[in-house]
């Protein structure tokens, strides 16, 4: 069982969030075999800034016009962007309209398919293959990657699935914060989003870990 002391120190959550997820964390890293310090570190520090501090299950696309602009720079132009503004659901359907394995924008697959978990699965095919991993319809039912349990299997299989346990056995946190977040081990970390965050949190991770 994961401590909750390192999950308060890896994830930047309250000690009672960290009580609520100690199971689910416990039992994800367990099935995918995240079981040395620096796994456990670098994992629980990835999911910790991508789910800002075990909070948010589902990725909130509730953005101002300059904040789609700014996200979305190749799929609005500023007139789109005042059109769809604080719309969530036309900006999810329109955003991810027509990519990893999403239909047309009129499909609504991109508002469907958003990104939920601990590390966002985004996109029709993104859920089906992690659904068929976990033994889950996500495809019918995309909103259980928003029950904990659910929520943590699905980070730690996107971990694993993605490479991430040998770039953690180097303690590359770069190479892993670049597969989780810009989908690129050797991405430049100025394109990495919180990567001092993610720095951080693994450095304290680490620090209890050796103590």
């Amino acid at each position: 069982m994961i401590d909750t002391k390192l999950i308060c120190a890896a994830t930047g959550c309250p000690p009672a969030r960290a009580q609520q997820w100690q199971q689910a964390l416990s039992d994800a890293c367990t099935k995918y075999l995240i079981n040395t310090p620096r796994r456990i570190a670098a994992f629980l520090s990835q999911v910790g800034v991508e789910s800002a501090g075990l909070l948010a299950l589902s990725e909130n696309l509730n953005y101002s016009a300059t904040g789609l602009l700014a996200t979305f720079p190749t799929h609005f132009d500023q007139a789109e962007a005042a059109q769809y503004a604080r719309q969530p659901q036309k900006i999810g359907a329109r955003a991810y309209a027509g990519r990893m394995g999403n239909g047309d924008e009129a499909s609504g697959d991109g508002w469907v398919f958003r990104g939920r978990g601990l590390i966002q699965i985004t996109g029709r095919q993104g859920y089906a293959a992690c659904g068929k991993d976990l033994g889950l319809d996500l495809i019918a039912h995309p909103e259980l990657l928003e029950q904990p349990a659910n929520a943590a299997l699905s980070g730690a299989w996107y971990f694993v699935t993605n490479g991430c346990l040998p770039l953690a056995d180097a303690g590359d946190i770069r190479g892993v914060s670049g597969v989780i977040n810009a989908g690129n081990k050797d991405a430049d970390p100025k394109r990495i989003n919180g990567y001092p965050q993610r720095l951080a949190l693994y450095g304290a991770a680490t620090k209890l870990l050796a103590a």
